[in-house]
């Protein structure tokens, strides 16, 4: 498993050279379910690459990627689910925020996962019963309590309906902690939890692909991953989720 996390790394870390050179100028953007669910040339071409490469890596595994793909995600067998880059708005504004993510289920469950963020050169990552990283160091959620806490949270921008009830929440939350951060990828959120940079992040809405591979390395590096009413999240739709160290 540990030559699969080096190689799966090398991968994301060429795909993650095609955002940085990316030609802002002469980009295609295109809309989704709605004005602020977007696509570039860019997601396409990088979830392209992903699928090429983890195929020589793992060829008998099926993949779920956010741009689209023929396979339908089932109970058995392996999977990869990829996010080509979480975080496209950030992507298509420059705001150097974003990433690529990769997780591997075997059998239902996540057993390896991959988070890449190219503008900071930070390769999160965990296995298993095998720890979480970030660049070879091993990372840990921090042990603050919810009074000492800095709180994250993505503001499910597809879906305008859950504004309310995510800025009432995140009030709640501010009245109780030290202060809140909107990052704009749910991948990077969870991986700053579990580097123990952050103590909390929450969102209404997300998909397998925003959370798969950072739920896995929340969970190794010691914090707890749940929908937002305590309950496992599910890889076969989108829910809530909160992910937290276990002081709070």
């Amino acid at each position: 498993m540990v030559n699969l996390i080096n190689e799966i790394s090398t991968l994301v870390k060429e795909c993650g050279k095609v955002m940085l050179n990316a030609d802002r100028e002469k980009m295609a953007i295109n809309t989704k379910s709605g004005i602020a669910d977007l696509v570039t040339e860019y997601d396409t071409k990088i979830q392209g690459m992903l699928f090429d490469g983890l195929k020589e890596i793992l060829p008998e595994a099926k993949f779920i990627g956010e741009e689209g793909s023929s396979d339908v995600l089932t109970s058995e067998g392996y999977y990869f689910i990829v996010d080509p880059i979480d975080g496209t708005t950030n992507f298509i504004k420059d705001y150097h925020y974003s990433a690529i993510s990769v997780a591997l289920l075997k059998d239902g469950n996540v057993v390896a996962g991959v988070v890449y963020n190219p503008y900071l050169n930070e390769v999160f990552y965990a296995i298993k019963d095998g720890g979480a990283y970030c660049n070879g160091k091993q990372i840990r959620v921090s042990d603050s309590d919810l009074s000492n806490a800095l709180i994250l949270f993505g503001t499910s921008p597809y879906d305008k309906d859950l504004s309310e009830k995510t800025f009432q929440l995140a009030a709640e939350y501010l009245s109780q902690g030290l202060d809140l951060r909107r990052s704009g990828s749910a991948a990077l959120d969870l991986c700053t939890v579990a580097a123990g940079r952050a103590e909390l992040y929450f969102e209404l809405k997300t998909s397998p692909w925003d959370f798969a591979a950072g739920k896995l390395i929340v969970e190794e590096a010691g914090g707890v991953v749940t929908t937002l009413d305590g309950e496992e999240l599910s890889f076969y739709k989108k829910s809530s989720i909160l992910a937290k160290n276990k002081v709070i």
